[in-house]
């Protein structure tokens, strides 16, 4: 189940805000320019299909969100825990960053923490499968999916180049404990 968590990044322990309700978890990210919507999708699919599959039969929703968006691409990311680089991919994910372009995310399965950082306040949105996250280009952020990832992400991008991030250095991520 979704949930959103706020912390103020000075006390990064306790979170000052918790809530699993999706219109107050889209209310909240709002506020901070993050577009955040549940999809009740009639999609069904096998965990085991090839990317080629997955972005076919999510093609309606793709074309539909690359169209209001101005996106040129989407893929699919697969993620289990005996993934050959789960381990370096959560680190370099975890590592605080921006993009150039919005960072657009819909979870076919499974789910994970994305943390934005927006002035002395740390947002942790954990999405799960049927949901949609878009974190605005620009604003400093990080992904985890845990020790043990387990999902299958679309991803929309406008830059043909993919996932680029611009790391900024800041260990926050370090000193905020996800659930």
């Amino acid at each position: 189940m979704s949930e959103l968590r706020i912390f103020d990044e000075n006390a990064p322990g306790a979170p000052y805000f918790d809530t699993r309700d999706a219109a107050e978890i889209a209310s909240h990210l709002a506020s901070i320019g993050v577009r955040f919507e549940r999809w009740d999708s009639p999609v069904a699919y096998d965990p085991a299909a090839e990317p080629e599959a997955i972005l076919a039969a999510y093609r309606p929703y793709l074309d539909r969100l690359m169209g209001e968006t101005g996106a040129g691409s989407a893929d699919v990311i697969k993620m289990t825990p005996d993934h050959p680089q789960a381990g370096a991919l959560r680190e370099k994910f975890r590592n605080e960053h921006i993009h150039t372009e919005d960072e657009i995310r819909f979870f076919v399965h499974g789910g994970g923490h994305f943390v934005m950082h927006k002035a002395d306040r740390i947002y942790d949105a954990l999405c799960t499968k049927g949901d949609l996250i878009s974190v605005p280009a620009n604003v400093k952020h990080w992904f985890d999916a845990g020790e043990h990832p387990d999902f299958v992400a679309l991803r929309v991008f406008t830059d043909q180049s993919g996932w680029v991030a611009h790391f900024t250095g800041d260990a926050i991520s370090s000193r905020v404990p996800l659930a």
